[in-house]
């Protein structure tokens, strides 16, 4: 078995949550978050921002950290056992570029329940939930693109 681990965002502009479309070759994969694996000497948070960078063009802030999900999957080779570190993160615009080589097609930024729908796997609706609850909770307080907060 083998352990890994990644670091991933929720990122969020006007209310508005970014997902990407990942095709590979032709095969339908599904709608996800931004997320990949920790480098060596990376701290997760250096990670988390990277990957959305990487994968989707926006250069995002977090905001605070949101939770850990955990999923295993198969290889060819071996069972993966994946844990998923997750950020609340605010970006500052619409703009967004699905990055081809990792297969991504498309990007953008939907409405919570447009977004939940969309998302393929369970544990990353679950983490968009509890991401756009504390978002809610925030903006309820002025706190949300409040640069004393950060």
């Amino acid at each position: 078995m083998i352990e890994a681990t990644s670091c991933g965002g929720v990122v969020i502009f006007r209310g508005k949550i970014l997902v990407l479309y990942k095709n590979y070759k032709n095969k339908y994969e599904g709608w996800v978050l931004p997320k990949g694996t920790v480098e060596a000497g990376e701290e997760y948070k250096e990670t988390a921002l990277r990957e959305v960078k990487e994968e989707t063009g926006v250069s995002a802030s977090i905001i605070k950290y949101i939770g850990k999900s955990q999923y295993s999957f198969n290889t060819p080779q071996d069972m993966v056992e994946k844990d998923v570190y997750w950020y609340l993160m605010m970006a500052d615009s619409y703009y967004s570029k699905p990055q081809r080589e990792e297969y991504f097609i498309d990007s953008g930024y939907y409405k919570f329940h447009e977004a939940y729908h969309l998302l393929k796997f369970s544990n990353e609706k679950q983490i968009l939930e509890k991401a756009y609850n504390e978002y809610l909770d925030l903006k309820k307080s002025n706190l949300w693109g409040n640069k004393k907060y950060f």
